[in-house]
């Protein structure tokens, strides 16, 4: 009985950022340039899917090559990168916004919100963040921020919480309403409109392209990463990712500080050093 013929070689590549393609420094490593710009070459697109809003992506579109698209703030956002600009948005509506905070604030009355606007962050008064990093758009009620550009992000923190037990509270709260995931290390939980995952708008870009899920291969470290890991055909986690991203991916890959999704693809493709 003969083996069975190896899969076909991916169409697309899907990748987390952070613990992921980026090494400790937060950056593009030369061997991962090397690598991403050889795919590119050969007619394969790496798109990034990221928990990160397009604010902070704008350092590393040079590195990547400048090209291509990014799905941002976990599925929200599919950003052009060659013209800088969103091409596509799912945002959360003004009502599920106030629904969400009153459920959540009814288990955890200590629960501080921030939204992440076409614009920039937005947060309540006492939601702590670090100026360094966040550079408010506006600072007010929750109600009142609702006022401006549109919701892609929801964000909720506590100052004392265990982070899984928060996440986990955040959840139950949200269910039906919303969908929640974690990537911090902290009691800080990202929430999306109903069904928004990084793999649900990877799923709408791939039809667009009519590119199937058996064709991609995926990358991921953190539970917000799951969904994209169980969906594509084939999927990797980080050899250092959070359990439920190890749970959900086919394969285990490299640690993201040792180049760890450049050499898995470059074995896949055959690209050697």
């Amino acid at each position: 009985m003969s083996a069975p013929p190896p899969p076909p070689l991916p169409r697309l590549v899907a990748t987390d950022l952070d613990g992921t393609l980026l090494d400790a420094a937060g950056r593009v490593t030369e061997r991962t340039r090397e690598v991403l710009a050889a795919l590119e070459d050969l007619g394969v697109p790496t798109v990034f899917v990221t928990g990160r809003p397009v604010r902070w992506m704008e350092t590393l579109w040079a590195e990547v090559g400048d090209v291509g698209l990014a799905i941002c703030s976990n599925g929200a956002v599919v950003y052009d990168v060659a013209r800088h600009e969103v091409r596509d948005a799912r945002p959360v509506p003004a009502a599920t916004v106030l629904a969400i905070a009153e459920r959540v604030r009814a288990v955890e009355s200590g629960a501080r919100f921030a939204v992440e606007r076409l614009d920039g962050m937005a947060h309540e008064p006492d939601f702590v963040v670090d100026p360094e990093r966040f550079r408010p758009t506006a600072v007010g009620e929750l109600a009142d921020l609702l006022e401006g550009p549109a919701v892609v992000k929801v964000l909720v923190r506590h100052p004392e919480a265990d982070p899984e037990t928060f996440w986990r509270a955040v959840e139950g709260a949200c269910d039906g309403l919303a969908t929640t995931t974690w990537s911090s290390v902290g009691a800080l939980v990202e929430i999306s409109d109903h069904g928004v995952t990084k793999a649900t708008t990877l799923e709408l870009l791939c039809a667009d392209l009519g590119i199937a899920a058996e064709e991609v291969v995926a990358f991921g470290d953190m539970p917000n990463d799951v969904p994209l890991l169980a969906w594509a055909g084939r999927s990797y986690a980080m050899a250092d990712a959070h359990p439920t991203a190890r749970a959900a991916a086919g394969a285990v890959a490299g640690r993201h500080d040792e180049d760890g999704v450049a050499e898995v693809l470059a074995g896949l493709f055959g690209l050697g050093r």
